[in-house]
């Protein structure tokens, strides 16, 4: 289902809760409201008014992809960054890493699955822009 955005910012300011894999119908709608959006590249789950810790992005090709208890591994190459926000009204200056490596779970068959990937450029900046939204960080 299509979610309405939060803009609530005393509630994206909330830490995220452990997800699981009854949260998948967060995670669906989550997908579906990412690619419902011109120009979104990534939410997360407190941003449809969830406070799982899930987050959705898109990759090169435009397509979604979920990652359930996102964290940082790695992170290589600091850079600074002016971000925007679709929950926000303002730009915000953030460091990011131009290089990532990130923990997750990945839902299958009903059950969530460890997984290490690494990422690099602009999907590697979204994802830590999702990470930061379920740490409750506004950036």
């Amino acid at each position: 289902m299509i979610k309405e955005l939060v803009k609530d910012e005393a509630t994206l300011s909330q830490v995220c809760t452990p997800a699981t894999a009854e949260d998948a119908q967060v995670a669906d709608d989550l997908v579906e409201t990412l690619t419902s959006m011109d120009g979104a590249a990534c939410l997360a789950a407190n941003q449809i008014g969830a406070t799982t810790c899930i987050i959705a992005y898109l990759d090169d090709d435009d397509q979604p992809h979920v990652m359930y208890n996102p964290r940082l591994l790695q992170a290589l190459g600091a850079f600074k960054a002016v971000e925007g926000c679709l929950s926000l009204e303002a730009d915000s200056k953030v460091t990011r890493f131009d290089r990532i490596k990130v923990g997750y779970s990945e839902l299958v068959d009903g059950e969530l699955k460890p997984r290490k990937k690494d990422f690099n450029g602009w999907t590697a900046q979204i994802i830590q822009h999702g990470i930061d939204h379920c740490k409750g960080k506004l950036v």
